[in-house]
């Protein structure tokens, strides 16, 4: 796989070099740039495991905290507490944190304590309790928020609570999401929480009169949580006065900041731990990386390419960006967990950092930059040193053979030989082959090395075999 990993490198960087070399492995196009984000994956694993996983993982949930911490809104998306400006919830809400006891139904255990805010809406409390109440059980073992049914009892009463029902307040053409607040639920209110089997859920569906039902599968579409949507006459207004419309909104950016600033210093350990676990040259460094930067390197040097940037980027588009900036956007990739929009914003402005960080080309910043660039700013310059020193910690290590790789590359694939479902991995490949059939066929048949291994009448034999494809045999 390596090697022929490598010799179709070759091939793509002929054909870069002629016209562009500092657009090599920019995107994942080719079957060599997607073979690259494989082997890296792989040859990266067991250094995601003992190294990288525990502060992405750290990063991860100190995000999520603060986004629970204040108001979500669960119609846009948009959280208080967030790095992201475009995902920030502009409006003051007013909300008190309660702590409700929950008792799970069929489990007999004691009530479980769970903070959540008096204006979440029923779903989202529901998900902060089975956070809670399962926070040992993998994310995709837990059960779902629309198949639980949470109940309150003010007394004799019960009362089933849900985020739209016959209760739920309308003003104008759209009704409110409903919150605790809706409900009146208190400080240290006993909730129950139960499982709704099919037959419940079927009849939850169908409870009210098909009249009434229809009428709040209509309101659903139209519903809003927090922020109210503009009705027409505003929607009017901001037209004839978009110019006033984008300075307001731009001041109100800058009043903002202040707030994504605050969130930004509670995150900061946990940014620079990840950072650090990522681009530190002076731990162990996975052989692999060491092995293909030499690469680069040997054929920059082949090319007689004197630039340093170009290296540069050939290094960051084939490991920074190619495999950590989409660990950090996509944490659910190696955690069982659900990653909610409103987390993603701030992930993703972290993600841009990074890559900013192994960027050489210098921003200079104004009161136009984007936020995130103004969030960073004090830190961007030590991130981007941390590059620098971990490119060159890198090219200053002893050189990994072709041996030293071999024998590592047995040991990843003896340690991964039941993890890996052999036939499945054929298949796509075969999947692949089958979609340009004629012309891999013409290629084999044109090849003197595919010639003397009889490739092509190999790959009609499987056709044959798989599909009852016609061939010349």
């Amino acid at each position: 796989y390596t090697d022929i990993m490598r010799a179709l490198l070759m091939e793509l960087l002929d054909q870069y070099v002629a016209k562009n070399p500092k657009l090599l492995l920019r995107r994942s196009e080719t079957v060599v740039e997607r073979m690259l984000s494989n082997w890296m994956s792989i040859c990266l694993y067991q250094y995601l495991k003992d190294t990288v996983g525990e502060p992405l993982y750290k990063l991860f949930k100190a995000i999520k905290h603060q986004v629970e911490k204040g108001p979500v809104d669960a119609v846009q998306a948009k959280a208080k507490y967030t790095l992201n400006d475009t995902g920030l919830l502009g409006d003051d809400v007013e909300y008190t944190q309660l702590t409700v006891n929950v008792i799970v139904q069929e489990e007999g255990a004691e009530p479980v304590p769970v903070k959540v805010l008096n204006c979440d809406t029923i779903t989202q409390v529901k998900e902060k309790i089975v956070d809670q109440v399962y926070r040992n059980i993998p994310y995709s073992l837990r059960p779902k928020a629309d198949s639980l049914a949470l109940e309150w009892r003010p007394g004799s009463t019960a009362q089933i609570l849900s985020d739209l029902d016959l209760t739920s307040q309308k003003e104008g053409r759209s009704k409110q999401y409903n919150t605790l607040m809706h409900y009146n639920i208190r400080d240290n209110a006993t909730l129950i929480l139960s499982r709704m089997g099919i037959s419940q859920q079927q009849e939850q569906n169908h409870q009210d009169i098909p009249g009434e039902r229809h009428e709040l599968l209509e309101d659903e579409n139209k519903a809003w949580h927090l922020v109210r949507p503009a009705d027409e006459v505003d929607e009017g207004k901001s037209k004839r006065g978009s110019m006033k419309e984008k300075e307001r909104t731009k001041a109100i950016t800058e009043i903002y900041l202040t707030r994504l600033l605050s969130v930004k210093g509670t995150l900061q350990q946990f940014v620079d731990n990840f950072f650090q676990s990522v681009l530190n040259s002076n731990q162990v460094v996975p052989p692999a990386v060491k092995y293909f930067f030499d690469f680069l390197d040997e054929q920059a040097e082949k090319y007689e390419i004197k630039d340093e940037d170009t290296v540069h980027i050939w290094k960051t588009n084939s490991l920074s960006l190619r495999f950590w900036v989409n660990i950090l956007k996509n944490p659910h990739f190696i955690f069982d967990v659900h990653v909610h929009q409103v987390v993603d914003a701030s992930l993703s402005v972290i993600a841009q950092t990074f890559m900013d960080a192994c960027s050489r080309t210098e921003h200079k910043l104004s009161r136009e930059s984007p936020s995130n660039k103004l969030l960073y700013a004090k830190e961007i310059s030590t991130y981007k040193k941390m590059v620098e020193d971990y490119y060159k910690g890198i090219r200053q290590m002893v050189q990994v053979s072709d041996q030293d790789m071999n024998t590592h590359l047995a040991e990843i694939s003896r340690a991964h030989t039941e993890s890996l479902n052999t036939l499945v991995a054929l298949h796509q490949l075969y999947q692949y082959t089958n979609k340009y059939y004629d012309e891999i066929i013409n290629a084999l048949e044109e090849d003197p090395a595919a010639q003397r291994m009889q490739l092509a009448y190999r790959l009609q034999q499987i056709a044959a075999a798989l599909e009852n494809k016609v061939t010349d045999l």
